[in-house]
């Protein structure tokens, strides 16, 4: 059974809306082709399937289907003239189509799933004979920063990580996603680096180094007895000091698996 998790959604919106496929999903662009039908699972507001639409181009389409509605209603209304893009309400284990897809695509969603290997045999379910599955996801037990951040956010960090893994969730699932691809029966493996180095000069820095400060605005874990609400706000005021005085860099460890299903 999934955690539900509770979200600050006008918040998430902005980040989703920040990302593009050229910065958040540069390795999928090679394979992206003229004339290809594409399902976008966790697709957030449709930044990047918008992008993805734009160049399978108007002989492609793309659909995008995400659980929380008020993101596919946001992103209907900011994408509503790409004529080629169809955003869906919608649950990835219920969600059916009326046609199957060359290409699905799922960026940063397998992660919040207990059980990531049922996922992919959905995603088969959906492909044509020869399709192709792209999955793009974190090993959060490798971030680094530098130079380290207070041990407050260090601190809620591991909470955070043994929240996750109480409920299921696999925390270096981009490790593990080449065999859950093979265990599952998909052929042509291949597993690229997409790594996220976020530097202090970057235009972007301050934005993405805070995701963590967004995460810890959540009382979630709280709610359920992790830690103490004083603590979670420490961590938040102790991280954006360091962020405006001390943060160099972050990186967040990411890679894209790729496979195909047979004829």
């Amino acid at each position: 059974m999934n955690k539900t998790i509770h979200r600050d959604h006008q918040t998430t919106n902005k980040i989703f809306d920040n990302r593009s496929l050229e910065k958040d999903y540069a390795t999928l662009i090679p394979i992206l082709k003229n004339g290809l039908r594409v399902l976008d699972i966790g697709c957030g507001t449709g930044a990047i399937s918008k992008d993805i639409a734009e160049r399978v181009g108007p002989d492609g389409s793309v659909t995008g289907i995400d659980h929380t509605e008020k993101f596919i209603i946001s992103g209907k209304e900011s994408y509503q003239t790409t004529s080629n893009l169809e955003l869906v309400h919608h649950d990835l284990f219920s969600y059916e189509a009326e046609e199957k897809f060359d290409l699905i695509v799922s960026a940063r969603t397998l992660q919040w799933l207990s059980n990531p290997k049922e996922a992919l045999l959905k995603f088969k379910s959906l492909l044509k004979p020869g399709g192709q599955l792209s999955i793009l996801d974190y090993n959060h037990e490798q971030l680094s920063w530098q130079p380290e951040p207070p041990e407050s956010m260090l601190s809620f960090y591991q909470t955070f990580l043994k929240w996750r893994a109480d409920a299921g969730m696999n925390n270096h699932i981009a490790e593990d996603l080449a065999g859950y691809f093979a265990e599952t029966g998909f052929l042509e493996i291949e597993v690229f680096n997409a790594e996220e180095v976020y530097q202090q000069q970057d235009d972007n820095f301050l934005q993405r180094i805070g995701i963590w400060s967004k995460v810890a605005g959540s009382t979630q874990m709280v709610e359920e007895g992790y830690l103490e609400d004083s603590l979670r706000l420490k961590a938040i005021e102790d991280y954006d000091q360091w962020i405006s005085t001390d943060a160099e860099q972050m990186i967040m460890k990411l890679k894209e698996v790729r496979g195909r299903i047979a004829l």
